[in-house]
């Protein structure tokens, strides 16, 4: 009920605020490593803030800019322009050790000067990476394929609610250091193997207290007037869709929400505020770790795909999986992120196919699915419908325009737009950020 004012009078009308739209979202479409960091280094040129909301240093994104190599894993890669500040939202779980190597490996300059972390982030430990091996190790064949950096144990903490935030480290350092005793006690209940220097470790994250206090903020009300100011935000979030903890193929999957939802719960932003979601998508299909994969290829296409793709992983160097582009999958994904536009990459890799196939729909059991698989095990069961597009044979490293690509090349592009119905706003064809190409 609205109130009287002054004079006793109940307004007639409310007036409604005006909504604004200006935060952008890059997300991946797929299993991860599909080249979101150079589809946000080219956005973030008229971002003034880069924002990541989920996950930890267990994902990697790699930019390259002129002879310059950049490797980002808890960096919005926003950061490598001085006018855009990055910010760790949240939903991010924060190894500070590994951040602090992050920031002088990368050696950009006054980053620590531009760089917002949220009070409300939880911590990752090296006590929890510890766990995370002795839990892959447990699993013997039945391995997730976790890259060991302690991000599930980390939201398992956060989950069970003893875990530490970073406004535990930055408030009263005795009580910080009773709540990590109290962690400490907690995993080795669980785990009487693990060996943990208490003392040690204390004096380490009192100097990391210090040197991180400057960067941490309450970012709900930082970015909601970054909203009010009509600031440009870029959100980039790590892993990928069929990688999330709710949607993808569980159980192996990360630890967060890296779909859409995740944007919101992990910076604290309402879902009005949002406007274009890009979905990355990249042209063939690649994934790392245990679990189904309909349409790898594990001929020799497949390591032709592998080699000239440089499918090693950025954080861990394990080498990919490598099959044929999947729209079953993705229009499963559009489904859950309602992509206003996509991104392709790596279309060059594809350049040396007479032919290239591509999977458009599932059967399972002889009947076809309209969606992707809740269980892995229905997952290694499915039959792939492919259709079978000629390839180009020619090389688009060169090519600057759109219209120059060959034919075929563009065939290819529209086959993925009138299945999905989504625009490719942008193809990929090399390492270098000149190499986009930007679809009028």
């Amino acid at each position: 009920m609205a109130s009287n004012n002054e004079n006793g009078e109940i307004p007639a009308k409310i007036k409604r605020l005006e909504v604004k739209r200006p935060v952008t979202v890059v997300l991946g479409t797929q299993w991860g490593d599909e080249g979101k960091g150079k589809i946000v280094d080219m956005l973030a040129v008229d971002a003034d803030l880069c924002c990541r909301c989920q996950g930890g240093n267990n994902a990697g994104h790699s930019v390259h800019v002129q002879d310059k190599h950049y490797a980002f894993h808890l960096l919005p890669s926003g950061v490598i322009y001085p006018s855009c500040k990055g910010v760790i939202g949240n939903g991010v779980v924060i190894h500070l050790p590994g951040l602090f190597k992050e920031i002088e490996d990368n050696k950009i300059g006054n980053l620590e000067e531009r760089l917002v972390i949220s009070d409300r982030a939880h911590l990752v430990f090296d006590l929890h990476q510890k766990v995370d091996g002795m839990l892959e190790s447990g699993r013997g064949q039945k391995s997730i394929g976790t890259t060991k950096k302690g991000i599930g144990p980390t939201y398992s903490s956060k989950a069970t609610r003893n875990g530490l935030r970073i406004s535990d480290l930055v408030g009263d350092f005795t009580k910080f250091s009773e709540k990590f005793t109290h962690l400490v006690e907690h995993f080795k209940c669980m785990f009487p193997d693990v060996e943990v220097d208490v003392e040690e470790e204390l004096e380490i994250y009192k100097e990391f207290a210090e040197r991180v206090r400057p960067m941490v903020k309450e970012t709900v009300c930082y970015l909601h007037n970054a909203i009010k100011e009509n600031k440009r935000i870029l959100v980039e979030c790590a892993q990928s869709t069929i990688l999330d903890i709710d949607f993808g193929l569980y159980p192996y999957v990360t630890s967060s929400n890296c779909s859409i939802g995740g944007v919101l719960t992990g910076l604290g932003i309402p879902p009005h505020v949002i406007g274009d979601v890009y979905g990355v998508i990249k042209a063939y299909l690649t994934r790392v770790g245990s679990g189904g994969f309909p349409t790898e290829l594990t001929d020799e296409y497949g390591e032709l795909l592998q080699k000239r793709g440089a499918e090693f992983g950025v954080t861990t160097g394990r080498p990919r999986r490598c099959g044929w582009l999947d729209l079953a999958m993705l229009k499963y994904s559009n489904m859950i992120n309602g992509f206003t536009g996509l991104a392709v990459t790596k279309l060059d890799i594809l350049d040396v196919f007479e032919e290239i196939k591509v999977g458009v729909a599932y059967k399972l059991k002889g009947q076809r699915i309209e969606t992707f698989p809740a269980s892995d095990d229905d997952l290694q069961q499915v039959e792939v419908e492919y259709i079978t597009l000629p390839g180009w044979k020619e090389s688009t490293e060169s090519v600057r325009k759109f219209s120059e690509l060959p034919a075929n090349a563009k065939k290819y592009i529209s086959t993925i737009e009138q299945h999905l119905g989504v625009q490719v706003k942008w193809v990929g064809v090399g390492k270098d950020r000149d190499s986009i190409i930007s679809i009028p």
